[in-house]
């Protein structure tokens, strides 16, 4: 039985485009079609397939979900999303459409919906897993699968505020897609970030000390940061908490439970610490042909 056309999903629908041609998309038997014909289903789940037969980078498991549901369940992070949450709602009034890009399980997302009261939001994620419940994370928030390198399935000026929280940034297609008096709002971490589990846990990916100024590299020819705020404190976490911090994080793709186990305990405290800025679009950018390639490979 085909999908039924999401409420959340209806009023973004002028925001779509179809991927392959650009066109826009208007819901057809349980799908999403653009006028040639392109197709793209939607999941009975409640997100839509706009990666339909295109090859997307690795996104979380269903492991990896289930540990970070676990985990944003705890609250430990919810001074984060407190922070971002705020600096949307700074950004934009009460309505406009929210884009998050590299939503995950939509937890952030939800956050500034709550704050917005009748803001719409979308949530884009390559992991099928993690967009099954995104689409359940707020009842005015869509999803749809997406590789954030590839160029963004919306129409230009279509948004209002952009989170990019502990995902990489496409600086091109933020300000492609930003309204003119939007906001991108990036949450990333500094080099204290878990410095506990990493110290404990040396697999664990880490933190490149050239990020900040990679960052502002690639960000400088066509955003002006507005504000910056930094947020540190320290949490107490249960072994299970600590097992599921790890767990949802790119590490577990290389730690298997049995290594984490021969370690010992994991660490029962752990420093947060991330900063979090506001940027606004500037005019037309340019930049070199090398600056280019090296944002769409991501080397910021």
């Amino acid at each position: 039985m085909p999908a039924v056309l999401p409420p959340a999903l209806a009023p973004l629908l002028d925001t779509l485009r179809c991927p392959v041609c650009g066109a826009a998309l208007r819901p057809a038997q349980g799908a999403l079609r653009c006028p040639t014909g392109h197709t793209f289903n939607i999941a009975r789940q409640g997100y839509v397939s706009l990666l339909t037969g295109a090859r997307a980078l690795s996104g979380d498991d269903t492991a990896m979900v289930q540990a970070r549901t676990r985990f944003l369940a705890t609250g430990t992070y919810a001074p984060v999303s407190q922070v971002l949450t705020h600096l949307a709602a700074e950004a934009v009034s009460t309505r406009g459409t929210v884009l998050d890009a590299g939503c995950g399980t939509g937890y952030y997302l939800a956050g500034v919906l709550d704050r917005l009261p009748t803001a719409r939001g979308l949530g884009l994620d390559a992991s099928v897993q993690a967009l099954r419940s995104a689409a359940r994370s707020h009842e005015r928030a869509a999803a749809a699968s997406w590789d954030v390198f590839r160029p963004f399935p919306l129409a230009d000026q279509a948004v209002d505020v952009v989170l990019n929280v502990f995902a990489p940034p496409p600086p091109p297609e933020f300000h492609r897609v930003l309204r003119g008096s939007g906001r991108l709002i990036v949450v990333r971490p500094t080099q204290q970030h878990l410095a506990e589990l990493r110290a404990h846990v040396p697999g664990m990916v880490t933190i490149d000390p050239d990020k900040e100024r990679r960052l502002h590299r690639a960000l400088g020819p066509f955003f002006e940061a507005t504000g910056t705020r930094r947020l540190e404190y320290t949490a107490r976490l249960t072994s299970q908490e600590a097992a599921d911090l790890v767990g949802m994080t790119p590490s577990a793709r290389h730690l298997g439970q049995e290594e984490l186990a021969g370690r010992g305990a994991l660490p029962d405290r752990i420093t947060v610490s991330v900063l979090a800025t506001s940027y606004r679009p500037r005019g037309a950018p340019t930049r070199t042909g090398s600056e280019t390639r090296a944002i769409r490979r991501g080397r910021l």
